[in-house]
């Protein structure tokens, strides 16, 4: 079952068992996906889906940056639930450990010495960790490495 069906099939049990948030959460999911492909015109696969999700969770860790600044916790609360849910639908997210490892091989690879060289590093990890980690976390951990 590709991760299209799924996000659907999970949406039609969310609907059944009246779970409103799940589902509402899911068919903006599916939203989302359903404009790419008008888009391009073309079903997307499995790995363009990743990428879809990944960008709805990325838009919805930066708006709980603005709700804290806003003081509204209701607000939080309810973003990092959707949060949750996206996650269930992207591959194992990899550890901080996890991340470095590739970080520090990557470093040796592309043979980086110092912080200019931090976007031949970000090039050669992104492929790697794609989908599943942030890409936020990765720049930290690679301008660490790089000190």
């Amino acid at each position: 079952m590709s991760l299209k069906e799924r996000l659907q099939e999970d949406w039609k049990s969310a609907m059944k068992s009246r779970d409103s948030f799940r589902a509402t959460v899911l068919n903006m999911a599916k939203a989302a996906i359903l404009k790419a492909e008008k888009v391009d015109g073309s079903k997307l696969d499995d790995e363009a889906v990743i990428d879809i999700l990944s960008k709805e969770i990325k838009q919805r860790r930066e708006a709980i940056v603005e709700f804290e600044k806003g003081n509204r916790q209701d607000l939080i609360d309810q973003t990092n639930k959707e949060i949750e849910i996206l996650l269930e639908y992207l591959p194992q997210q990899l550890t901080e450990e996890e991340i470095a490892e590739i970080v520090r091989n990557a470093v040796i690879e592309v043979g980086a010495s110092d912080i200019k060289d931090m976007g031949k590093v970000m090039t050669a990890v992104m492929p790697k960790v794609k989908g599943r980690a942030d890409g936020k976390l990765v720049s930290q951990i690679v301008k660490e490495a790089l000190k």
